[in-house]
This record gives C-alpha cells, sequence and structure tokens, in this order.
C-alpha cells in the first residue's frame, strides 16, 4: 500500500508559459520536466562551473519548479498553466535551446530529487539569483560556485543559503500531474479525501479570517457543518455562498490557504506530515484491507447485477481486496474505458460511482419493491434531508420495534440528533467505526439487520 500522505512526485510534464503571467499572447507549451530542468539548468548557469556548484543549482531548480507545481500556484489563481518562463517571476526557460551536455548528465542524475525542510513536505521554494552583483534571498549562484571551490559538497552548499533544517528527498517517483480538484462539485454527502483537504485548509484560513466556521477533521464526510463553513468562506470572499465547492471555490480556497501559510516563500510556515494524512489511500490496489473494500464490494456488487456484461460480485461483506475483485475492476475498467490497471483509482472510483447511480435511477420494473433498500448513493450525516434519510428512519424505525435495541426514531425525512444517536448504537452493535454516518456500508448492514 501507498503511504498514507500526500507525497510530491515528479510531473511526467511542466506546462511553461513563454511570458509574463497575463499576457495573454504568449503560448504555453508542455515540457518533459527532466528537459525543462535542462533548458533552466543551460539558461541559468555556466557549464564549467564546479560539478557540486552545478548540482546545488540544479537542485534549487528542480526544488523551485515543484513547489510551483505542488501547490498549483497559478492553477489556483485561475492561469492554465504550471509556471513561466521568465525570471521576474519564476526561472529563465528559452525554447528550442541547446543544452550543454554535462548539464544533461547532472540533470539526468538528480532530476527526481529535492529540497525540504523538516518537518514539512512540500518541496522548499527555493529562492536563488545571480549573486555576482548583489545579495539576494536565497540561493548565490556566483556564491555556490566559491563555496564548491572551497570544497563544499551540494547538501553543504545548500544549507549555508537555505538553513541547517533541510534535507534532500531523493529519488521521488515519476507520476502524471493531476489537478487537486477531485473533477466533481463536492457537497453534503459526498466523502473521501477531497473532504479532509478541505477541511484541512478552511480550519487553517479559519485563523486568518476568524469569520469562518470551524470543521471537524476527523470526519472525511461533507457534512451540513462543512456547508456552513464553506458558505461563510464564499461571503468573505465574494462567491456565491451556496456551499458548495466547485471547481472556482475549490481553488479560491487553495489559493488562500497557500497565502496564509506562504507555501510560496522561502521561509514557509509548510505542510506537515501529520497536516497531509489521509484517512485511507488515495488508491485501492490487491490485497488492500478496511471498510472502503466493503463500500467497494457493495457498489460494484449491485452494478453488475443488472449488467449482464460485467461478472457478478456476489457478495458485499468481504473487506479484502481480493483477486475476484482484480477481475470485476478489470472488467469495469474496459467496458467503461479506464485504463485496465485493476487499481480502483480516482478515476475508477469516480465511473464507478457514476454507474451505480445510473442503476438506481432506472431499478427494473421488477425490482421496484426492493426500491427502498438500495443505497442512495450520497452518505447520510446529520443535517441531511430528503427522501433516502426518510427510508433510513424506516429501516431504523423497524428495528426498533422488533428488537427494541436502539432509541426511537421519527420519520421526517431529517436527520436528526436521534436518528444520529440511533445509527451509533447500530454501529457499535454491528461492530463499525462509530461516527453516525451512513455510507454504503453502514446502510447495507442496516437494512439486513432489519431483516432479522
Amino acid at each position: 500500500m501507498a503511504e498514507n500522505y500526500i507525497k510530491p512526485t515528479i510531473p511526467t510534464n511542466i506546462v511553461v508559459h513563454l511570458g509574463a503571467p497575463d499576457d495573454k499572447t504568449a503560448k504555453n507549451i508542455s515540457v518533459p520536466f527532466p528537459e525543462y530542468i535542462k533548458n533552466v539548468a543551460s539558461s541559468e548557469i555556466y557549464p564549467n562551473w564546479p560539478t557540486d556548484a552545478i548540482k546545488a543549482n540544479v537542485l534549487a531548480q528542480v526544488s523551485f519548479a515543484l513547489n510551483r507545481v505542488y501547490n498549483e500556484w497559478y492553477r489556483s489563481r485561475g492561469y492554465d498553466f504550471d509556471i513561466t518562463s521568465l525570471p521576474e517571476y519564476d526561472q529563465t526557460f528559452i525554447e528550442d535551446r541547446e543544452f550543454y551536455e554535462n548539464i544533461v548528465k547532472i540533470v539526468d542524475d538528480i532530476f527526481n530529487n529535492y529540497i525540504v525542510r523538516d518537518g514539512q513536505i512540500q518541496p522548499l521554494f527555493a529562492r536563488y539569483c545571480s549573486g555576482k552583483n548583489n545579495d539576494c534571498e536565497g540561493l548565490s549562484q556566483w556564491g555556490s560556485v566559491a563555496l564548491a571551490n572551497q570544497g563544499k559538497s551540494p547538501i553543504e552548499i545548500l544549507k549555508t543559503y537555505y538553513g541547517d533544517d533541510i534535507e534532500i528527498v531523493y529519488n521521488a517517483p515519476l507520476a502524471d500531474n493531476v489537478a487537486s480538484y477531485p473533477g466533481f462539485p463536492l457537497q453534503v454527502g459526498t466523502a473521501g479525501n477531497p473532504i479532509l483537504i478541505l477541511k484541512r485548509e478552511l480550519n487553517r484560513i479559519r485563523k486568518n479570517y476568524p469569520a469562518i466556521l470551524e470543521n471537524d477533521e476527523a470526519s472525511e464526510v461533507f457534512t451540513v457543518e462543512t456547508e456552513n463553513s464553506v458558505k461563510s468562506f464564499q461571503n468573505i470572499f465574494n462567491l456565491e455562498p451556496n456551499g458548495i465547492v466547485d471547481k472556482g471555490t475549490w481553488y479560491q480556497i487553495k489559493y488562500i490557504y497557500n497565502s496564509v501559510k506562504k507555501i510560496s516563500d522561502l521561509n514557509s510556515e509548510g505542510i506537515s506530515l501529520e497536516e497531509a494524512e489521509l484517512l485511507y489511500e488515495n488508491e485501492l490496489n490487491y490485497l488492500d484491507q478496511g471498510i472502503f473494500i466493503r463500500m467497494l464490494h457493495y457498489l460494484l456488487r449491485a452494478i453488475s447485477y443488472f449488467d449482464d456484461e460485467l461478472p457478478f460480485l456476489g457478495r458485499v461483506g468481504n473487506t479484502v481486496f481480493d483477486e475476484n475483485t482484480v477481475k470485476m475492476v478489470l472488467a469495469f475498467q474496459k467496458k467503461y474505458g479506464l485504463p485496465t490497471t485493476g487499481v480502483v483509482d480516482r478515476a475508477t472510483w469516480a465511473k464507478i460511482k457514476d454507474a451505480y447511480n445510473k442503476v438506481i435511477e432506472s431499478i427494473p420494473t421488477e425490482y421496484l419493491q426492493y426500491e427502498d433498500e438500495f443505497y442512495g448513493g450520497r452518505i447520510l450525516s446529520n443535517g441531511t434531508s430528503g427522501d433516502d434519510v426518510r427510508r433510513l428512519q424506516k429501516f431504523l424505525l423497524q428495528i426498533c420495534k422488533n428488537k427494541g435495541n436502539i432509541p426511537g426514531v421519527r420519520v421526517t425525512g431529517v436527520f436528526d440528533d436521534l436518528t444520529e444517536q440511533s445509527v451509533r448504537v447500530l454501529q457499535k452493535l454491528l461492530q463499525l467505526p462509530e461516527n453516525g454516518v451512513v455510507s454504503a456500508v453502514t446502510w447495507y448492514d442496516i437494512v439486513q439487520y432489519s431483516k432479522t
């Protein structure tokens, strides 16, 4: 399984804007990341410099660019590129320029290494300047030459300028640059890692803007509380206060978060490992275990039951991503034109949820008598309302009448405190996480328990 936090990767390609940020006549070009660094290094430093000075400068250039990409510095401000080509804003990049041979060899060796501060995960915003005629904040390029001539190693040179609390991350993986926005609006009833990120960022912004309402970061669910927090943010920053996090709101939150944390600053507050921890993996893989595997099985089982082209996944309770799960995921990915990896990544999750929603919207007539038993496709929590809440309360009321082991429930269609209490009691009985939130797994177990 992958490490359980958002770890920076090296982008396969980086989009460079050949001009000032607001120059709409300048074009964007997509460049393989190693080629981008070779271009910058060949444009800004001399090939006859000591090797250790070149390495120190390349590490700074890599870290600078990765900071821009990782924090979506330009994209969070509405631009469609990752970095500009101008040193006034970023680093010097000259389209179609030739590279120095020794610089090419050095970049090929270290392009996937970058600088971080101890206890932080984002690549350091490694500012630098020529240093030939004046000093600046960060690394002096000509100063690095003098230090290399004194026998200083690359890390010693970098610590001279950036402080002793830095280290180098080696051999970071190469991956496609995926936007942080999940690709669909976040609202009451959605859940997952994007909600954890959203809550973390809103709570940090709240320290500077106390009018923003606080969020419970322990829950991965977008609740009514989250909606109210989003509305308060939208009111402050002149967005439509609808409580829905669309692409515009997502990137406005990210931009303000980056600003208050000074992420693109040499002495940034930074993102700690603890802040970036996630409740579950970005991907579900073979032999992964846990409640999210049960959720995956529930959704796939319902989809396959009504789709003859997919193998039927006949069980829900299994908590292991086993061989049968892999077969089902592969078949699903093939049918829906996704890369057939057998791994449930973000794109596969989104398509599974979409396919499930279409299933429950068009249940065949002969199955309509069981319609109430189908999970409604959104997570229910205190403050939500609707027909799916009403159906949940009917099952809870049935359990209360038959067994008498949960609090009484009123069928109102509003998820109130009493409904939450009943859900928590059942989750304890059924050995589920006692969070008072009804996801696909809790829904399925409540329905089955109501029949016993």
